[in-house]
């Protein structure tokens, strides 16, 4: 806790927000983050098509996604040989 007060305290002086403003900023960056792992996972569990999740998150997250699980994939693949 100490660390994540010693962090808001030097954020807010490096960038001349208050507190509280940051505090929002987290929270949105936090939630943003949480739905773009929602949406991505809905995606590769084939609970929304591709075109929806690049609707939701966009292409770059979707082909990133899609690259992380085809490497982990062949990785597996190679394991279980």
């Amino acid at each position: 806790m100490k660390d994540t007060l010693k962090r808001l305290e030097q954020l807010s002086a490096e960038t001349g927000l208050s507190d509280d403003q940051i505090i929002a900023k987290a929270l949105q960056s936090g939630i943003r983050q949480l739905w773009r792992e929602r949406t991505l996972a809905a995606y590769l569990n084939d609970e929304i098509s591709r075109e929806e999740a690049i609707d939701q998150v966009g292409i770059d997250w979707v082909e990133l996604a899609e690259r992380q699980r085809d490497a982990m994939e062949e990785d597996l693949a190679w394991a279980l040989k």
